[in-house]
């Protein structure tokens, strides 16, 4: 019974200060926007969102160089990805498989489809 008050005290204590900081971030915003730093976070924000991962990054990623062949990226992408699932990484597999998306993306603007 006792596990029960205390659960439900942690709900909605939770509920509670999530509504807090909302409203505190919406107050923020209001006082930021009347100085103009609001218009300047939120295109930092966007600018940082939008970030595209570079060439150089992925490879770094996936352990490959520039000279490495499609065959041996796609070994890499593989064993990488399927360690992670295995481990239940879910960031490092997204990683690496942005960075394969990456490469494709890459060697299709160069206008060499990669075999996958």
């Amino acid at each position: 019974m006792a596990s029960k008050i205390l659960a439900n005290l942690i709900v909605m204590g939770g509920g509670i200060l999530a509504r807090a900081v909302v409203q505190a971030y919406r107050q923020a915003l209001a006082n930021a926007s009347k100085n103009g730093v609001a218009q300047e976070t939120i295109q930092n924000t966007l600018r940082r969102a939008s970030k595209v991962m570079t060439e150089q990054e992925a490879r770094q990623i996936l352990g490959v160089t520039e000279e490495t062949p499609w065959e041996e990226i796609m070994r890499k992408y593989n064993t990488l990805f399927e360690n992670n699932a295995k481990n239940g990484n879910f960031y490092l597999q997204s990683k690496v498989h942005r960075a394969k998306e990456c490469l494709e993306n890459q060697a299709k603007d160069q206008g060499t489809t990669p075999h996958s």
